[in-house]
């Protein structure tokens, strides 16, 4: 590598990734919080009553509940069950990407400005990230891999699994 490429402008060597943000501990959850997740992510929709009526507490405590699962990050959000093919993507497919040692904060952030990009994770193994993308047909798939991933400098290889069939759990793996 060249002399050039080793050092930054002061002539140091580039300096790593800063580290990730520390997260707060994690509290423990009681059967109550456990039952309150379960219900949601079965029906993201339930009314504070429908909620507290299931799992036996008042509607404060249903809200209150859900409010401090929420602060503490237990739960990130509501989202829709999409059929992925109806919505007009018929095209799955499951990208493992090997990238550069201590890029995966960058190739993150490029990854989830893809479209199509649905979910993303560094994981151990022959590879280093999993990505789950949909798109329309077989065609974008391709130029998805080939022009938007393969271009990205921290990616050093790709491989494609194409998906044939998916079928969602529920919460208790239904």
């Amino acid at each position: 590598m060249p002399d050039e490429q080793m050092a930054n402008n002061n002539g140091q060597p580039p300096s790593p990734e800063p580290p990730a943000p520390a997260t707060p501990a994690a509290r423990p959850l009681d059967t109550i919080d456990r039952s309150i997740l379960r219900m949601l992510q079965t029906d993201g929709r339930a009314s504070i009553r429908s909620v507290a009526e299931r799992v036996h507490v008042s509607r404060a405590n249903a809200y209150a509940r859900i409010n401090r699962l929420m602060d503490d990050g237990v739960i990130r959000g509501f989202s829709a069950q999409v059929d992925q093919e109806r919505a007009g993507q018929g095209a799955s497919a499951y990208i493992t990407l090997k990238i550069v040692q201590n890029s995966w904060r960058t190739v993150r952030k490029q990854l989830t400005a893809l479209p199509g990009a649905t979910h993303i994770a560094l994981v151990s193994g022959d590879f280093d990230v999993l990505l789950l993308v949909h798109t329309k047909d077989n065609r974008e798939l391709r130029e998805l891999v080939l022009t938007r991933i393969q271009s990205i400098p921290e990616v050093l290889s790709t491989r494609t699994l194409l998906v044939f069939e998916e079928t969602d759990l529920g919460p208790e793996g239904e």
